[in-house]
């Protein structure tokens, strides 16, 4: 037999000045011998992690019936259309956020270090910090060895690295949730060109001085590139063509919003604590990190990405949404109405940025299907309440149809008292990971099971 179709290499990239330009899962990667058959090309399995801070207004949160009948409650109307594509869970608990006899504050780093390691922090402020290895990274070791990037860690509030962030406890607690060990907290990435760069090159050096000769210049990935581009493009069927002409006008748009946003830095703005490159408003950096996401997704650079809308204690205020006041302290609202109200609208404000993520997903094509399709997503707080810094009934979403592991349109109570972490034993048996214990599990929620 004769295969006349070409198929390209799974690694096959467009090379330029100073950038090397990943492709996006083609149908065209897939073995020659299968080429006559018009196999679409494999789904490949990502894990997102997407996490809020300072606790949620629950009753808001946590639908009323259990199953499949339920109606979504206020804060999650956002995501009303991905409705089959998520699973509610509540009723889950971390304990480990907890203090021990005579550690006493300290909740919202606690909070956040447990929340994929299941470890009880250390109590320290300084350099001898301890937790434990996280989910996330748990999954990238096994899957990182495919990818350019074995993981990503991004986020959206600038970060100090040292000292007391939260009655006693290091910064390290709360500027990030990857551990790739017990004593080694990974660093958040906020800067989308720092990430841009990371995924795509731009020459040797990332010296600024060197980045701004290059924004003069004017000269783009896609301009140095855009030759093999076009005769890559013409060997392909049409529907690869396709593919690749939405992925690199994708990688244009993200490009283009990163130059706007260092040229708005360039302008007198209000005091804000972020550096150079970050868009002017929370709305734009964030859809700006979630479509660098979708790029890396997309091009199999990395299948393993955390993400922190807001780190714990952040002081961030929403002006765009009507809520000047800082975050933190608005969670602490001893039941003033008028707090509440607006710790809701933060709350209904990040969801509506997380079905904008879901939506981009959605609509970008992968394999025998999308990228929601085959992705498995962690949402969700390390806090509950959080005027009682409560670590009990932890608001958590699963989105994504996993390969199709994953039946999604269902709210699942878990008995009380379930760990946070048994949960964790089911993801990672979805993602081919089996283990019998991660962090404080004491067994595992199956999330098909009906009676539930």
């Amino acid at each position: 037999m004769i295969v006349t179709k070409k198929a390209l290499s799974r690694r096959t990239v467009l090379r330029g000045i100073g950038t090397t330009l990943a492709l996006p899962l083609l149908d065209a990667m897939v073995p020659a011998l299968t080429a006559l058959q018009r196999t679409p090309a494999r789904s490949l399995l990502r894990f997102g992690i997407v996490y809020t801070p300072n606790g949620i207004v629950m009753d808001r949160w946590i639908p009323v019936a259990e199953g499949r009948d339920f109606d979504l409650p206020p804060v999650l109307q956002p995501l009303a259309t991905h409705r089959d594509r998520m699973i509610i869970v509540s009723g889950l608990d971390s304990k480990n956020a907890d203090p021990l006899p005579g550690e006493g504050q300290g909740d919202h780093a606690r909070a956040s270090a447990t929340f994929l390691t299941g470890a009880h922090p250390r109590k320290t402020e300084g350099p001898n910090i301890a937790a434990g290895a996280s989910l996330d990274q748990l999954v990238a070791k096994q899957l990182g060895g495919e990818t350019q990037l074995s993981s990503l860690e991004l986020a959206l509030d600038a970060t100090e690295t040292v000292g007391n962030c939260d009655a006693g406890y290091a910064c390290a607690y709360v500027n990030t949730l990857s551990w790739r060990g017990v004593s080694t907290p990974l660093p958040m990435e906020i800067n989308p060109r720092a990430v841009f760069e990371r995924l795509f090159g731009d020459g040797d050096s990332t010296d600024p001085v060197l980045r701004a000769r290059r924004l003069r210049e004017n000269r783009s990935i896609l301009d140095s590139v855009q030759a093999k581009a076009r005769r890559l493009q013409s060997n392909l069927e049409r529907a690869d063509q396709q593919k690749l002409d939405d992925y690199m006008e994708a990688v244009r748009d993200v490009e283009r919003r990163i130059v706007k946003a260092e040229e708005q830095n360039t302008r007198e703005l209000p005091a804000v604590d972020k550096p150079v490159g970050v868009p002017p408003t929370y709305e734009e950096h964030a859809k700006l990190m979630f479509d660098l996401q979708v790029l890396a997704f997309q091009a199999d650079l990395t299948r393993v990405i955390t993400f922190m809308m807001a780190r714990e204690i952040s002081l961030r205020p929403y002006p765009e949404i009507g809520v000047p006041d800082p975050h933190h302290p608005l969670t602490h609202h001893r039941g003033d109405v008028g707090m509440i109200e607006k710790v809701a609208k933060i709350n209904t404000f990040h969801n509506q940025l997380f079905s904008y993520y879901l939506d981009r997903l959605h609509a970008t094509p992968d394999g025998d299907g999308s990228l929601l399709d085959h992705i498995l997503i962690l949402r969700g707080s390390g806090m509950s309440e959080g005027n009682g810094h409560r670590h009990d009934n932890l608001p958590i979403l699963i989105a994504g149809g996993a390969t199709g592991k994953l039946r999604g349109g269902r709210h699942i109570k878990a008995p009380a008292g379930t760990p946070l972490c048994n949960v964790f034993i089911d993801l990672l048996e979805r993602l081919d990971l089996p283990v019998d214990r991660f962090g404080d599990s004491t067994g595992r929620i199956d999330l098909d099971d009906v009676r539930l």
